[in-house]
């Protein structure tokens, strides 16, 4: 299997090729892709040196499996020409995702609705995949009428401008920004451009793209993200109201059988996810699970997930682990 990691430089690039290693992906070869200030660079794979290539070069690879994290401009114009030699292309920018011939899949949901004939997957935000992780098997059971989300994001969601800016204001160093304002003590309610609607590009995702993949519009969500200076993992604080009644064992019950989804949720031993636990790890965690007590048939939780494993690399990883083991391609 001739695998291309397109941005493979880059902080989201670099865990693809670390999850490859570690969870044996079936690579024959790996063709390492980046941006021109990189070609030459080398990177290690499987304990071999691989120089890093650039895009025109390894269109001519005859690729099987190109996967992208390079940014949305790099997606919408090479992801056509991968696909049109015959590579698929799981891609993590937002080019595709909200592209209606496209499929937007987190595997543990929507894998099944993939086909050899698509070319291009679009792997959701971040954000959005560790509250559908938790969102759809409750969705599925209860219905769900409305979601109010407030997210908690890492600065390594921006990317590594922004890990650098939160080292350099604890150091006390003056260094370029990547945000209007300091981050370190600060909490910033500005994930992403604005919209003429007043929500940033980042609450709409969270928005419209959770939609999409459970292929439904029966509910709908409202959401706040803010920026705070943790160096990796995004939280949300979740309300969820069902047109269901739940019980809170079954819902507890629900997320323990769901793959992919870990209970950390005892208030008696401070038991609660946190980003700092979440770090390197794949699974979506979830706790601080109560009823609503100010309004019927609602839910509050506490969702926390490692925006750079399942919330990027992880998933565009599975989704091509799927389309192998399914020989669809």
């Amino acid at each position: 299997m001739k695998i291309a990691v397109v941005g493979a430089t880059g902080m989201v690039g670099t865990i693809m090729i670390k999850l490859l290693e570690e969870r044996k992906f079936p690579v024959s070869e790996i063709v390492l892709v980046a941006s021109e200030k990189s070609i030459g660079n080398e990177l290690k794979f499987n304990g071999k040196i691989i120089k890093v290539i650039g895009l025109e070069d390894a269109l001519s690879k005859k690729i099987e499996i190109a996967i992208f994290s390079a940014g949305r401009t790099i997606s919408l114009e090479w992801a056509p020409k991968f696909a049109e030699v015959g590579a698929t292309v799981i891609d993590n920018s937002s080019a595709w995702r909200m592209d209606l011939s496209k499929k937007l899949v987190v595997p543990e949901i929507n894998a099944s609705t993939l086909t050899a004939n698509d070319k291009i997957i679009a792997n959701p935000n971040c954000s959005t995949i560790q509250l559908v992780m938790a969102l759809a098997p409750l969705h599925k059971k209860y219905k769900m009428k409305r979601v109010i989300v407030s997210t908690y994001q890492s600065v390594s969601g921006t990317g590594i401008k922004a890990v650098n800016q939160l080292e350099n204001e604890i150091n006390g160093i003056q260094s370029e920004m990547a945000y209007p304002y300091p981050i370190h003590k600060n909490a910033l309610p500005h994930c992403d451009d604005f919209e003429a609607n007043g929500y940033t590009k980042e609450e709409m995702k969270l928005a419209r793209e959770p939609q999409k993949i459970l292929n439904d519009r029966s509910f709908s969500i409202s959401a706040t993200a803010v920026r705070i200076p943790t160096a990796g993992g995004h939280s949300e604080s979740v309300n969820v109201e069902f047109e269901n009644e739940f019980v809170i064992h079954d819902i507890r019950k629900i997320l323990h059988e769901t793959p992919g989804v870990t209970i950390q949720d005892n208030p008696d031993t401070n038991t609660y996810p946190m980003p700092i636990y979440a770090n390197g790890k794949d699974d979506v965690f979830v706790g601080r699970i109560r009823r609503d007590e100010t309004q019927g048939k609602t839910l509050n939780m506490w969702i926390v997930s490692d925006n750079l494993r399942k919330g990027a690399a992880t998933n565009a990883i599975q989704i091509a682990e799927y389309i192998i083991d399914k020989k669809l391609i």
